[in-house]
Formats: structure tokens, C-alpha cells, sequence
């Protein structure tokens, strides 16, 4: 009796903190895995490694600035840090011969994840992997896939709708400018770690149809500086810019600064 007893306790205890029942590391069971893909290229595979021989994967060949549109489950993670060995490549030469092998990139990134207490069980419980532009890697507990951080798509639909042939005066494939659209967005959160789709909206027309060096100009330099944190500001100067610096920006004549230097 007092051998169920203890074994009932061990696992009550088990499951209520999420821990290992014979270990301090935190032990997570039942996940599901998704990922959200925000570099400028197609992600089409990752897998999670822990340092106690558990492994969890997913992906799917997600575009710049998806989410996994299925979940793969279900796995059992333990200890707070893992490697994540992804592969990506480039669509654009992907394209050029359609009957070549895809040349993927191979890489590796360590994740440090603290110890995350989880509620539900197997099928609610989605630990979503966030691929950055630099490559790192964030990890989020969550229980559904909505809420992408960097939507390269609404940012690609707004500058079609409004500038249209503008943005594509070759006639190219919408594919193609999309992916365009995303690596320019992509450097807007490299630089400045810009998110908010108003401050991309308006980052993207600037380096794509105004000028590529924007973003060098004193005035400019002086707004990232100004709204450095603030979600929506940079996009709201930018689209009220004075018309004699827009001037400037289009002849490229003004004084060059350094960019990047309003993200620390």
C-alpha cells in the first residue's frame, strides 16, 4: 500500500509541476510543435534536441513570415537548454531550374528556455518556435498558431494595393516580388528591430521606391532614434515625412550617417 502510495504521489507531483520525478530539470509532455518562420527565406525543416536524447520536429517548406498550418505532435522535451538544427533555402534559386535538387542551407542554433510552468494537456499544449532573420531562435508556450510577430504578407498585400506597378513595373511573378517585399522587411527588423506592420508598411516603401539608403539620412536617423520601442511611431513619421527631405531622398542628396545604429 505504501508503495502505490508513493508512486501515485510521484506522479500527481509529476504532473502537476512539470517536472521529472527524479530530476530538478523541467520535463514538458504532450507538445505539440509549430514554427513562424520570419526569415526571407522557406523554411522546410527543424528538429528540437534536449541534452537527455528527446527530440521534437516540424515544418513544411513556411514561406517568410509564416506559421505552420498543422501541428505535429505529440513529444516530450526535458531541461531548460536545446539545440535546434533547421534548414532553409532560397526560392528565388530554387526557381532558376526546377529539376535541381533544392540546395538547402543547414543551420544550428542554441535555445536557453527557463524553467515554464504549462496548463492543459496533450493536443493544447503548442510550444511555437520563432525564427528570426538573424538566427536566433525564440521559444513560446501557446495554444494555438494565430498571433504571427512579423506579417511580411500584409506588409507585400498593402504596397500592391497601393503602388502596384510602382512596386512591380517588370510584371514579375507576385511570388517573386512577395519574397523581395520580405527580405527588405527583413532587414527593417535586423537594423531596427521594427515589427509592427505600420512601421514595416512604410520602412519597405522607403528602401524599395524611394530610396535604398533611407535609412542613412540625418532626419531619419533622428525618428528611429525617437521611436525606438514605440510599436506604430516610426511608421507615423515616416508616412507625415516633410516633403523637402522626401525631396532629398529621392535625388540622394543629403549627408550620409551609418545606419543601423538606433538598435542597440
Amino acid at each position: 500500500m505504501k508503495i502505490r502510495f508513493s508512486y501515485a504521489l510521484l506522479l500527481s507531483l509529476t504532473l502537476i509541476t512539470g517536472c521529472d520525478a527524479f530530476s530538478s530539470e523541467p520535463t514538458y509532455g504532450g507538445l505539440s510543435i509549430g514554427g513562424f518562420n520570419y526569415t526571407p527565406y522557406n523554411l522546410s525543416r527543424f528538429v528540437v534536441y534536449d541534452r537527455y536524447g528527446n527530440t521534437a520536429g516540424g515544418g513544411g517548406d513556411l514561406m517568410p513570415g509564416s506559421g505552420q498550418g498543422s501541428l505535429s505532435c505529440c513529444y516530450k522535451l526535458k531541461g531548460t537548454d536545446f539545440t535546434v538544427k533547421w534548414d532553409v533555402y532560397d526560392a528565388d534559386e530554387a526557381i532558376k531550374d526546377l529539376y535541381a535538387p533544392i540546395r538547402k542551407i543547414h543551420k544550428v542554433t542554441e535555445v536557453h528556455l527557463p524553467p515554464t510552468k504549462l496548463e492543459g494537456g496533450a493536443g493544447t499544449r503548442i510550444l511555437g518556435l520563432h525564427f528570426y532573420p538573424d538566427d536566433h531562435i525564440e521559444f513560446e508556450f501557446r495554444n494555438d498558431l494565430r498571433g504571427t510577430r512579423i506579417e511580411y504578407d500584409e506588409i507585400w498585400g498593402w504596397l500592391d494595393r497601393t503602388y502596384g506597378k510602382q512596386l512591380n513595373p517588370e510584371g514579375l511573378h507576385d511570388s517573386v516580388v512577395f519574397r523581395q517585399t520580405a527580405r527588405v522587411a527583413a532587414g527593417g527588423w535586423t537594423k531596427y528591430r521594427l515589427t509592427d506592420k505600420r512601421d514595416l508598411r512604410w520602412y519597405v516603401y522607403y528602401a524599395m521606391l524611394v530610396n535604398p539608403k533611407f535609412d542613412e539620412h540625418p532626419a531619419v536617423q533622428n525618428i528611429l532614434a525617437k521611436t525606438k520601442d514605440k510599436p506604430g511611431e516610426f511608421g507615423a513619421a515616416m508616412e507625415q515625412l516633410p516633403a523637402p527631405i522626401v525631396d532629398e531622398l529621392k535625388r540622394d542628396q543629403f549627408k550620409h550617417i551609418q545606419s543601423g545604429a538606433a538598435h542597440g
